[in-house]
């Protein structure tokens, strides 16, 4: 049995548009009719993918590869062994990336996976969900009643749109994934598994034991939100809990009710933000962190991985540790105890 392959080229590309499309210089101008087919990894290549290197520590790979050319920065040229086809790019990652989206764009947009082109026979839908046309609906699926879905969107298979939610246009929810008492912009990704929009975590002590706070508020995504799969957002318990366009968040993250993350910021795996936390735009958190309720984390700050955020950070800073402060403190306070454990060695050694 044969390997499969999951994803074909759209088309074939020469160097020459290579070239146009990602701003790079073509280092001969002969070589613009040069085809590629795929794109590869430096440590594989290919006779017609197109690789790519970033780092002088890289170099030493281009001896036992071939490849149809090769993205490097300019000041690289001088050292790439005889026989390279050179592109020419102060970013070559990011040129490298976009021709790999343009080669293989399923690999960024995710399609039926059952080849429906329109509402599936094996899929339910509300007589008075409003679909555009042009939607999907996989089987399995559930539209429930009041539902609206924009035109392009993508439900897949044993997907469940609760009722009177908006799903913008040309969106994707994944397999297995349940939207309940949200709205969502356009171009969004809900990976499969998620859980959008359940109930929040909430109680206050009663008599009884724990009375339930009711969670009365609504999950907002903005345009463009990518969500990986099997994570979390609860919706709000008065206010919303809203996420920003463009964020990226990825797997098996936990979103607590009332959240607002601004635009353009990227939460790594499992991370979990308590109930209220802010967010500002275009901040970064490493997988795992933990935020505690209530904290603000500024525009454009940046957690390391595996924190514990007790405290607001400012925009722009970087913090790390448990619990978190800013990254130069917590290197000051490593040192210093690295040293002084040095220190009680070379004690006990004399003793």
């Amino acid at each position: 049995m044969t390997d499969p392959v999951f994803f074909e080229p759209s088309r074939r590309f020469t160097i020459g548009e290579v070239a146009a499309l990602t701003g790079a210089e073509l280092a001969d101008p002969e070589t613009a009719d040069i085809v590629i087919d795929g794109v590869a990894g430096l440590d594989e290549g290919g006779q017609d993918k197109l690789v790519f290197l970033e780092s002088r520590r890289q170099l030493a790979a281009l001896d036992s590869i071939s490849a149809a050319a090769l993205l490097c920065p300019n000041d690289f040229a001088a050292e790439i062994p005889a026989g390279f086809v050179l592109l020419l790019s102060d970013r070559p990652r990011a040129a490298f990336t976009r021709i790999a989206g343009l080669l293989f764009p399923s690999s960024i947009t995710p399609s039926a996976m059952t080849g429906e082109t329109g509402i599936s026979p094996a899929a339910h839908v509300a007589d008075d969900a409003r679909l555009e046309a042009g939607v999907i609906v996989e089987p399995g699926a559930v539209i429930a009643a009041g539902a609206a879905i924009g035109r392009g969107s993508i439900i897949a298979p044993n997907a469940v749109i609760g009722p009177n939610c908006r799903i913008g246009r040309d969106c994707y929810v994944g397999p297995g994934a349940t939207v309940q008492f949200s709205l969502l912009g356009d171009r969004v990704i809900i990976g499969p598994g998620c859980r959008i929009g359940q109930d929040g975590f909430g109680y206050i002590p009663g008599a009884a034991g724990l009375d339930k706070v009711p969670q009365l508020g609504r999950v907002v995504i903005q345009d463009r939100v990518e969500i990986g799969a099997n994570t979390t957002v609860d919706r709000g318990a008065l206010s919303d809990t809203v996420i920003g366009e463009g964020t990226k968040i990825d797997n098996l993250v936990q979103i607590a009710h009332n959240c607002r993350i601004g635009r353009h910021c990227v939460i790594a795996g499992q991370v979990g933000l308590s109930g209220s936390v802010r967010i500002g735009d275009g901040a970064m958190l490493g997988g795992g962190a933990g935020v505690a309720d209530h904290v603000t984390i500024g525009a454009g700050a940046a957690v390391a991985a595996s924190s514990g955020i007790m405290h607001d950070i400012p925009a722009g800073e970087r913090w790390g540790g448990t619990p978190a402060r800013p990254i130069k403190q917590l290197f000051r306070e490593q040192l210093a105890l690295r040293k002084l454990a040095a220190a009680r060695n070379t004690e006990r050694r004399h003793d």
